[in-house]
């Protein structure tokens, strides 16, 4: 007696009869043959289809396999874009490059132009006489050229001299540098009573030909030295004949070709200094779109 029909003798079940177990065997034969067929349907993966997935086809040459090996990632498509960046950044570099240089160069001329924090108003309109040619010359006369105007007189002992020596100075540099008829050299007298105009135009000559020596009477002097703010000082009760000194400012007065003031130079400044600082003056003055006349100065006694 198996083991089965034992359990089910104990819990009162009664076993199949062979009639029972026949017609299960014959039942449950179809249901396991479509099992078996259903999963006989099914296809596995082959084993060529996961290595040709994986691996090169094997109709590809060795020849092409090491020409692709050969060539890599960098196809001619990459190459175009390659070159087509860097000539991108090459433009865009040169660009920037470019602008840094004007900004430099800009800054360059900024630093060259004189610096002024609010100048002076000194100067204006005014005529006087000409002592070479005995005939009006004054602010109008000069426009289109920058001025040097010293106020001295000609019985100064040692500074006024010395003084014109270096405005000569200036003037002979300026021309080695520059050019003719760019900076005019002017003398003003402020002692009329005795600067006449003979004395003034023998005066002037010893010092350089382009000196140009101007005279007045005490009032139209008075004026002009007011418009530059000169000191001038001369002993009370001066009497025909008497030997006197005049006390008096001791600058150069630069003058553009508009007639405006541009800087004044005390007796301390080496000519060299002047000069410096007067081609700055005139390089700022060009770079800005102003005109010169460079026509020679009519000085000369008709």
């Amino acid at each position: 007696m198996s083991f089965v029909t034992r359990h089910l003798l104990r819990t009162n079940i009664k076993p199949l009869s062979s009639q029972c177990w026949a017609a299960k065997r014959q039942f449950c034969k179809p249901a396991a043959s479509l099992m078996t067929a259903s999963s006989n349907s099914v296809k596995r993966p082959s084993i060529n289809t996961m290595t040709t997935g994986r691996f090169y086809s094997t109709s590809t040459s060795k020849e092409e396999i090491r020409a692709k090996a050969a060539v890599g990632p960098f196809t001619f498509k990459a190459a175009a874009v390659f070159l087509g960046v860097g000539a991108g950044l090459l433009l865009y570099f040169q660009s920037e490059k470019k602008k840094v240089a004007e900004i430099r160069k800009q800054k360059e001329v900024e630093k060259s132009k004189p610096q002024s924090y609010g100048k002076p108003k000194l100067g204006g309109d005014y005529t006087l006489t000409n002592a070479e040619t005995n005939k009006p010359f004054g602010s109008e006369d000069m426009k289109g050229k920058f001025a040097l105007i010293y106020f001295g007189f000609t019985h100064c002992p040692d500074i006024c001299p010395e003084e014109l020596d270096k405005m000569a100075e200036v003037v002979d540099m300026t021309k080695k540098d520059i050019g003719e008829n760019v900076l005019v050299p002017v003398f003003i007298t402020c002692d009329p009573r005795r600067d006449t105009r003979e004395i003034v135009k023998e005066y002037v000559k010893d010092f350089h030909k382009d000196l140009i020596g101007l005279t007045g009477d005490q009032d139209e002097i008075k004026r002009v030295a007011k418009l530059f703010r000169v000191y001038v000082s001369s002993p009370p009760d001066i009497s025909e004949g008497d030997d006197y000194l005049v006390d008096h400012s001791i600058f150069f007065y630069l003058m553009d070709p508009e007639g405006k003031f541009l800087d004044c130079y005390a007796q301390n400044s080496e000519a060299e200094g002047v000069s410096q600082s007067f081609k700055k003056y005139y390089n700022a003055y060009i770079e800005s779109g102003g005109k010169l006349d460079k026509s020679p100065i009519n000085n000369k006694k008709e």
